[in-house]
Parts: C-alpha cells; structure tokens; sequence
C-alpha cells in the first residue's frame, strides 16, 4: 500500500540526507519527495509517498521521530487530505493535431505556457490520478517530454474525506 506522509522538519544541513537515509538503510523506496518551507520560519515540510504496509510504516514513522530535527510526521493516507502534483508536458502538435491537443487542454483544465512549431508545453496541476489520465490521451500524439513534481498534500481542515464521498457515490449510483 502507498501512504503519503507529511513531515515537519527544523531547517538545518543535512536534515533531508538523515531522512533519506533512514529509508535507504531499511530498503524503503521513496516514490515521491517533495520539499518546501512551511508558514513557520526555520520549519520545512517535506511530503513523500512510500510502499509498505502498515506495521513497517509505523517502523518508519517512530524512526523519523527519534531524528534529531524531525517535529512531527503524520501519514495523510487514512484521513481526509487534499493531494496535487504539477506536471509540465511537452508534446508534439503540429498544425493537424494542435486543435486536438487544445481541447483536452480545456478539458484537464491545464494551461499552454509554450508554443513552437511542432510542440507545444503544458502545465496541469491536480491528483495524481488526473495527471496520468492527461498523460494516456497525449501518448498518441508523441510525448517529447515530461516533468513531474512530488505529491504535496495537507490535512483537510474540514475533515471531509473526498475519496469516502466518490466512493459511495459510486455504490448508490444506479444507471437508468
């Protein structure tokens, strides 16, 4: 299983080689990093994406809390957050195709922040799940390249689980 985890840090050299660290050594692959400083001066928030079950996760999580500059870890998998990831693409789109390519720009809600001759740069930010999506429909008109941010996420402060409600939307939904 894939937990996505929110770490609060002290700024200091060295803070995110110790953590790195701690999961190289216990052969835990990070998916997923993504680092940046928080609404606190001195304070980082790092947000990584792991693999593991639980029991190891939790291995983990006592781990990163005895490190040094390590505040606080919470696992966001379980409970209500809110996740995105910002993907820049790079796609092939000649003259033919270029219309093609605009309207699943307005679809995905990305925005075209290049232009060339025979491409075209986007930028989509969303879940994860929106990202790949884009990314299948723009395999066919060839894919130049491709960058990808981590997952940052936050706790939701209303505490409303999206994924809890499109699940049981999609239970009770009864096709006419």
């Amino acid at each position: 299983m894939k937990h996505t985890l929110s770490v609060l840090v002290e700024d200091e050299s060295g803070a995110l080689s110790r953590i790195s660290g701690l999961f190289a050594r216990r052969g835990f692959n990070i998916e997923s990093l993504a680092v940046g400083p928080t609404e606190q001066d001195g304070v980082s928030r790092l947000t990584m994406v792991v693999a593991g079950d639980d029991n190891a996760l939790e291995q983990m999580t006592k781990q990163l809390l005895k490190l040094v500059n390590v505040l606080q870890v919470i696992d966001l998998s379980g409970i209500a957050a809110v996740e995105r990831e910002l993907m820049l693409v790079k796609v092939k789109a000649d003259s033919n195709s270029r219309g093609s390519v605009f309207d699943l720009v307005q679809v995905f809600r990305a925005k075209v922040v290049d232009v060339a001759d025979e491409a075209l740069t986007l930028e989509v930010v969303g879940d994860p799940g929106k990202l790949v999506a884009l990314e299948q429909l723009l395999r066919p008109f060839g894919i130049l390249e491709i960058a990808r941010t981590g997952k940052v996420a936050l706790q939701r402060a209303s505490g409303v689980n999206t994924e809890t409600l499109k699940l049981q939307q999609a239970q009770t939904y009864v096709p006419a």
